[in-house]
């Protein structure tokens, strides 16, 4: 089961998979990196002190703005995140999030009453480079004032070796494989590249949304799975429900 989350987020699934008698194949497809001018985000965050609302849209917005924003928040500020593990991680650096949705994603979250009473509020999405700009263009037509700030980078990995094997030993190691994001997807057609776009396209591919899977059919993925939810758990589930089918 190929496994292409960033590194250090695919551990945990990695372990649950083995744990299932399954054999997790670690190919990270994005690498995340810290904002490239750390002096220069932290400028723009410092206007947290005067927001009404902190959006977080992933764990690694939270991982890399924490440390960047100023000491003291508004006390009455809301704090906002888009799913369960963007929740978790503002809790583990001691930031409450005021506002999670039950469908996690950004859809979700304009979803919330909070968001659709924004006329006024000054509100700061915290994302990374390239991310969907749903969030931004909603809001503003609601009212608020939003900016964003690109607290984190995503990066394609430079992987040739990698790659290579990969490619050669795909109808040996790969079964099933895993995507958490469309630009992942992305990325993963863009390292395999000819050689192996064909062999992704005709392997079964689990993702974490409809939205993802509609992605996934126009780049051409023939048997296209949907997690009824993000979370490590129902992921694996899935990749369960699939294998079985394949054996």
């Amino acid at each position: 089961m190929l496994v292409t989350r960033p590194a250090h987020q695919a551990e945990q699934l990695c372990e649950m998979i083995e744990q299932a008698h399954g054999r997790p194949v670690r190919f990270p497809a994005m690498e995340i990196l810290g904002p490239a001018d750390k002096h220069a985000t932290r400028r723009q965050l410092d206007t947290a002190r005067h927001a009404d609302l902190l959006i977080f849209v992933s764990a690694n917005a939270v991982q890399y703005a924490f440390p960047l924003l100023p000491d003291q928040l508004p006390f009455d500020i809301d704090v906002a995140a888009v799913g369960n593990a963007t929740a978790r991680a503002l809790a583990d650096v001691g930031l409450d999030p005021t506002l999670v949705p039950q469908r996690m994603d950004s859809e979700g979250l304009l979803a919330l009453p909070a968001l659709r009473a924004v006329q006024g509020k000054r509100a700061i999405v915290l994302r990374g480079n390239g991310g969907r700009e749903l969030l931004a263009e909603t809001l503003r037509e609601r009212g608020a004032e939003v900016m964003q700030v690109e607290v984190y980078r995503r990066s394609l990995p430079d992987r040739p070796a990698a790659v290579a094997n990969l490619i050669s030993h795909w109808l040996r190691l790969v079964q099933v494989v895993t995507a958490s994001s469309n630009a992942i997807l992305d990325n993963l057609f863009t390292l395999l590249g000819d050689d192996g776009a064909e062999l992704l396209r005709d392997t079964p591919l689990v993702v974490v949304s409809q939205r993802m899977a509609e992605h996934a059919t126009t780049r051409g993925c023939r048997h296209v799975h949907v997690a009824s939810a993000a979370t490590d758990a129902e992921v694996l589930a899935a990749l369960c429900e699939v294998n079985e089918d394949v054996a």
